[in-house]
């Protein structure tokens, strides 16, 4: 064998290893998805939806298809808070959602009513 690719062996389990302790690095991953519905239970479509972990860091954006729906894949566990935006504005947070290892955690997402709908409260 010559002395130049005698250590080809190593370097390429080296080389394996090193990748493949980056793929793990960012930890156990899930997958969170749901529905952007109006104030009258409607699917909105192409609202943006905002996901951060519930400290504040790590923005993610998306937007809904046209029957409403929202997902984001392939994140780490943890609880993050979710809120969505359409037509000047905003829902109210979703906190602490948890995303679980190998599982999808479903939210469903209501926007307050427009300015000009009334709404009738009763004691």
């Amino acid at each position: 064998m010559k002395p130049t690719l005698r250590f080809a062996p190593f370097l390429l389990l080296v080389a394996v290893l090193g990748l493949a302790a980056a793929a793990s690095a960012r930890g156990p991953i899930g997958n969170l998805e749901g529905t952007v519905l109006d104030s009258k239970g409607r699917p909105v479509a192409d609202a943006t939806v905002t996901l951060q972990g519930s400290d504040g860091k790590s923005p993610f954006a998306t937007h809904t298809d046209s029957t409403g729906h929202f997902s984001f894949a392939r994140h780490e566990t943890g609880l993050y808070d979710l809120r969505a935006y359409s037509n000047g504005m905003f829902s109210d947070w979703v906190k602490h959602v948890w995303v679980k290892s190998k599982k999808t955690a479903v939210v469903t997402l209501r926007m307050p009513p427009p300015a000009d709908e009334s709404v009738t409260v009763t004691h």
